[in-house]
């Protein structure tokens, strides 16, 4: 088998807080192929973004401290490696980034064409800067070049009038056709790997649609990875090839998405689709609150909601074990399933 594009393991991310340390991030693991869509889920403060920033190197530093663990990408550990190679080499170039909200990943002032091209005279697939010649002018030629990348994406993305948009400002445009930008933008440089934090969030139902189908056709035909952090569990059925699940700072259950959605082993993962709203059950919550990661509870951070929780999972976090192949889960009391449950 060939090694995985990504691969982040025991990462341990803590946040210096007024009330103290923080263990946001508590010892995750995850691994992502060529080509795949993995979606990262979890309510709202389980560690998603920060595991997304931790991966393209732009945590806080006056706060964040990256306490343990590795981040594989390319064969190469970016932890390790030096701040200004990650800078010039992999962020903005092999690995870029998809934001939440369209409406300010924009800088208002400027043109869309003028911020574009200032990203592409620095991380274009053609530029070679170094600390020698940061401040030469923005070679003709490969501008030329450049534009012409650019423009050949946005009619891809489905952007009628390249031209006349890249001589818009950020207000002129919708929300959709700003988030097509910001694909194309993280397509632009030839990245193997595309970190979206909640793209849809901000955009309507039927837009956010069509930005997932497009975000899905794309990553096929060019064969780029994808790491789609979400809350919204329908957008992940609707893109992903394989679910990870996070809670309170801890990966708890990987597995394919159609076994995810059909056959979820942990109690948690149960509880996070038995939460979405349907006909017959109406609207139910996950009883409890997300614990304190300032004092978090020991071994599985899951166990004070947790009906199926013994005294082993109060003490020792679980270890991986795999009900079927390819479906990886943390618990001492996994949910069972029968063969056909998890296949049909």
């Amino acid at each position: 088998m060939s090694e995985p594009l990504l691969s982040v393991s025991n990462l341990r991310v803590d946040f210096v807080t007024n009330a103290g340390r923080a263990r946001v991030l508590d010892h995750v693991n995850l691994s992502l192929k060529t080509g795949e869509i993995v979606g990262l889920v979890g309510e709202s403060g389980s560690g998603k973004t920060t595991l997304a920033r931790a991966i393209l190197g732009i945590l806080p530093a006056n706060a964040a401290r990256i306490e343990s663990g590795e981040i594989w990408f390319e064969g190469r550990d970016l932890l390790k490696s030096p701040a200004e190679i990650v800078a010039r080499d992999v962020r903005g170039r092999r690995i870029t980034f998809v934001p939440q909200d369209p409406f300010t990943s924009f800088n208002p002032v400027f043109s869309i064409g003028s911020q574009i091209m200032e990203i592409m005279r620095w991380k274009s697939p053609d530029a070679r800067p170094n600390r020698r010649n940061w401040w030469q002018r923005y070679p003709r030629e490969r501008r030329r070049a450049d534009l012409a990348r650019v423009l050949e994406l946005l009619r891809i993305v489905q952007l009628p009038d390249p031209e006349a948009i890249l001589a818009k400002y950020p207000h002129e445009v919708s929300g959709g056709q700003r988030q097509r930008l910001m694909i194309a933008m993280a397509l632009a440089t030839e990245a193997r790997l595309i970190i979206a934090d909640e793209p849809t969030t901000a955009l309507d139902v039927t837009i956010q649609a069509q930005i997932l189908k497009l975000l899905r056709r794309l990553t096929s035909e060019r064969g780029v990875s994808v790491l789609f952090a979400t809350h919204d569990l329908g957008a992940a059925h609707e893109i992903c090839d394989r679910v990870v699940v996070m809670y309170a700072g801890q990966e708890v259950e990987s597995a394919p998405a159609s076994v995810f959605f059909r056959a979820p082993a942990h109690p948690y993962t149960e509880s996070l689709l038995a939460s979405l709203p349907s006909r017959e059950r109406g609207i139910r919550g996950i009883p409890g609150e997300i614990p304190v990661l300032v004092d978090p509870p020991a071994g599985c951070r899951f166990h004070p909601r947790c009906g199926r929780a013994s005294d082993a999972c109060r003490r020792i976090r679980p270890e991986v074990s795999a009900p079927v192949p390819g479906h990886e889960v943390r618990c001492y009391h996994p949910l069972v399933r029968r063969p056909t449950e998890v296949h049909s």
